[in-house]
């Protein structure tokens, strides 16, 4: 048995230091969950995971006035060795100087591969460089769009300087590869504000909006074979080769992510960019890293999303799987549904073999209409 941690900014000691049991495979480390707080409101929500193989569904609903979209969202390990995804989840976590009713909420899946401290350094660290960039005062489509450049292209220096400095002999990659230069992670990530759905996406992971039932692909993925993208690596003077799928340098099997020097230039960190108008049409938002991408078709996700956010999803099955956020006021406010969505989307994925680890978060926009 391994004990997982349960932490509310704003709750008592007491809470604090409660702790739940589960079963988990001897092999793994200890999964931590924690939520950033200020002041009273519940700020910022991470999942993080060692090497362990288990199924985590993160439910939670903001709680307060003026109701952000509701979500849950699910990670677990599958068929692969190690726990390399990671999710972010920072409701509230940028305000505009213009309407200062108006907040922004950040949502974000990264697929690390390689080794997983890419993937957890943008958990932890991409949402500030996306609010540093995004300042108060942003609206236009050009601004979000720069602003998102700005922030990846940050995300990935950082992370260099990390794999050239004395703390990267202690990651375990060490133990596999000459050194980190060759780990990295793709991102998706999602701003959702009153009016609009700003989506920048570096590699295979995708976010997907459902709306009035049909598949809306707001990202598309980075794969070496893309046309506009095999030109680029090319004029970059690298290659594509076929092994198993295509991949850089027969390599990495997406074009764009945040890390992997060593494939420098011909992989590039830069995301593309897409601000979507919300309507009153759209039923919910889907990011998930390509282990559920891999087996299960956007229109596939899109229906089991809103079959359990219409109340039709699992049946006696996601309580006793939930891991919920410590603290009354959230277990009240845990929105079952995006839960029931998020878990079933995994339970699919493994079903139809996926190999990957797989990660989901689903986003209810019709909660805060």
């Amino acid at each position: 048995m391994r004990r997982i941690k349960f932490g509310c900014g704003g709750e008592s000691e007491s809470n604090e230091q409660k702790r739940q049991e589960l079963d988990l495979p001897p092999d793994g480390g200890e999964l931590v969950l924690r939520s950033e707080s200020e002041g009273s409101g519940t700020k910022g929500i991470v999942i993080s995971d060692h090497q362990a193989t288990l199924v985590l569904p993160l439910v939670t609903a903001l709680v307060g006035q003026d109701l952000s979209p509701k979500f849950g969202a699910a990670s677990i390990c599958g068929r692969r060795r190690d726990m390399e995804d990671a999710v972010a989840i920072h409701p509230f976590f940028c305000q505009r100087e213009q309407d200062s009713a108006t907040e922004l909420h950040y949502f974000g899946v990264y697929d690390g591969h390689g080794c997983s401290h890419v993937a957890m350094k943008c958990r932890d660290r991409l949402h500030e460089l996306v609010k540093e960039e995004l300042g108060t005062k942003v609206g236009a489509r050009t601004e979000w769009k720069n602003a998102m450049e700005k922030s990846f292209g940050r995300m990935d220096k950082e992370v260099i300087l990390w794999t050239g400095s004395e703390m990267a002999s202690n990651c375990r990659c060490e133990l596999q590869t000459p050194e980190c230069d060759a780990v990295g992670s793709t991102a998706v990530v999602a701003i959702v504000t009153p009016d609009k759905i700003v989506v920048a996406n570096c590699g295979d992971s995708r976010a997907v909006l459902c709306r009035n039932g049909k598949a809306v692909p707001l990202s598309i993925d980075h794969k070496p074979d893309r046309p506009d993208e095999l030109s680029r690596i090319q004029a970059a003077g690298g290659r594509v080769l076929y092994w198993d799928c295509p991949r850089v340098s027969g390599v990495l099997a997406m074009s764009r992510a945040i890390g992997d020097n060593y494939l420098k230039p011909s992989v590039i960190c830069e995301p593309e960019v897409t601000v979507t108008d919300r309507t009153m049409e759209d039923d919910c938002l889907i990011l998930a890293s390509d282990g559920l991408w891999d087996v299960v078709s956007n229109d596939t996700a899109c229906g089991v999303a809103r079959m359990c956010l219409r109340g039709k999803g699992l049946v006696g099955e996601s309580t006793s799987n939930s891991c919920l956020l410590d603290g009354e006021s959230i277990r009240e406010n845990a929105d079952k549904a995006c839960s029931d969505a998020s878990m079933l989307l995994t339970k699919l994925a493994l079903a139809r073999y996926s190999s990957d680890n797989v990660s989901v978060v689903v986003i209810d926009l019709k909660s805060d209409i």
